[in-house]
């Protein structure tokens, strides 16, 4: 059995712990952030205690239900009614079900048809090869015409993406579709899942288990250094100490580990340099009364700057209504340098345009969350890039959100992969 050292404690870094430890091997992990959970990580927000940055659970999301099972906390997994609309110039509009497509009154008959054709393949669709080197754009507009795209697509991706908006993966798009698309209890409803007490739930459940069988998390202990002698790692270098390993599991964003392991080749630190990612500045708000009878609301009007908001206790229920407002951005842009009141307020009057029935006082608490590498870009031919998890350090794996790919980031998908990568430990 060997002694792992395990970076990162996300989700994905405290599975392959998790994993590791029940095969037998000695674990420990070591995080930089003062809690472990990484972008399921909570924090008290005004005395509720809820995510930095927005999770849900769909019906595709197999992997998460097998570890509630085994950690013993499937029973506080629960499904919601939820629904999804779009504002647009002014309007709100009722979307995600063939009667409200059937009834947008922004789209000719023909466009229609076409949107929906290609919505219902996409949810029916068992491989996304076929869209790997093409992009979303042109698969939209080739799917269902130039319209449909300009109106619900476009500024949305420019919102997230900016100058990157024109070059992203059809392929991730359609599986972002696909796993919303089928997370329902019936043609016409969209049905979310939400653990009681939030991420924190299966996080906490995780730290539990992986103390239980002996394993060591190590908070605010940030990696220096990954000691590499002949081709294996040897130790790690974290908190100021040396810490002597049989092998290793990095989860930490691609763009740290050209620097944490200075034994890697050129050719590896290049390709980790080649990913690209933007972040994320998320601003909640704490609110008197609702925005929308909406989970998610796209938006796609020239005054607001936003691409959309989630009303999150329209999933999981809190005491007062709870909003999201991510601002997704290249670092470069120059609103990634604004303060926190700045896109407070900024976001705030975003929701008050949204719903003119706020007042300035319904504001009760507000909290931003920022991180510098929150989602890869991924563009046409994204998977030819990605490196491959075994490094050419021969004890050493490394896998971050882009290895999803063509999956979004999600619990599931660092659930699979922190097993996959605890089951490869030699």
């Amino acid at each position: 059995m060997a002694t792992l050292a395990v970076i990162g404690a996300g989700a994905m870094g405290l599975a392959a712990a998790y994993h590791a430890l029940k095969a037998g091997h000695t674990v420990e992990v070591f995080e930089a952030d003062d809690r472990p959970g990484g972008m399921a990580a909570h924090f008290d927000f005004d005395g509720l205690s809820i995510e930095r940055y927005y999770h849900f659970i769909c019906k595709a999301d197999r992997p998460t239900f097998a570890l509630l099972e085994e950690l013993g906390i499937a029973d506080t997994l629960r499904w919601r009614d939820t629904s999804m609309g779009y504002y647009i110039d002014g309007r709100h509009y009722r979307w995600g079900d063939p009667l409200a497509l059937l009834g947008f009154p922004l789209l000719d008959p023909l466009s229609k048809l076409r949107y929906g054709l290609q919505m219902f393949r996409t949810s029916r669709m068992a491989s996304f090869d076929s869209l790997e080197t093409v992009s979303a754009r042109d698969w939209i507009v080739r799917g269902s015409g130039r319209k449909v795209y300009d109106l619900l697509w476009k500024r949305l991706f420019e919102l997230k993406f900016y100058e990157l908006a024109d070059d992203i993966s059809a392929a991730w798009i359609a599986t972002r579709v696909k796993r919303v698309g089928t997370s329902r209890k019936s043609l016409m409803q969209e049905q979310m899942g939400y653990l009681e007490g939030g991420s924190e739930t299966l996080v906490r459940a995780l730290v539990d288990a992986i103390a239980a069988r002996g394993g060591r998390i190590h908070l605010s202990c940030p990696t220096e250094r990954v000691e590499c002698e002949g081709g294996r790692a040897v130790a790690v270098h974290a908190g100021g100490q040396r810490h002597p390993v049989d092998a290793v599991i990095c989860t930490v964003p691609t763009p740290f580990v050209a620097g944490l392991v200075p034994d890697l080749t050129a050719a590896e630190k290049q390709a980790y340099a080649d990913i690209v990612n933007i972040g994320v500045a998320c601003v909640v708000m704490k609110l008197k009364r609702s925005v929308t009878p909406h989970f998610w609301l796209n938006v796609n009007d020239p005054r607001l700057p936003v691409p959309g908001i989630i009303e999150f206790s329209n999933l999981r229920p809190t005491p007062e209504p709870v909003v999201y407002v991510p601002y997704y951005m290249p670092t470069t842009n120059p609103k990634w340098g604004w303060s926190d009141e700045a896109l407070v307020a900024e976001a705030f009057q975003c929701l008050r345009t949204l719903n003119p029935a706020l007042a300035e006082d319904d504001l009760l608490a507000s909290h931003v969350g920022r991180l510098r590498h929150a989602q890869p870009v991924c563009e046409p031919g994204f998977a030819a890039r990605i490196p491959p998890i075994r490094t050419s350090i021969a004890n050493l794996q490394v896998a971050d959100t882009s290895y999803y790919y063509p999956e979004d980031r999600g619990i599931a998908e660092s659930v699979r992969y922190g097993r996959m990568m605890a089951e490869a430990v030699a």
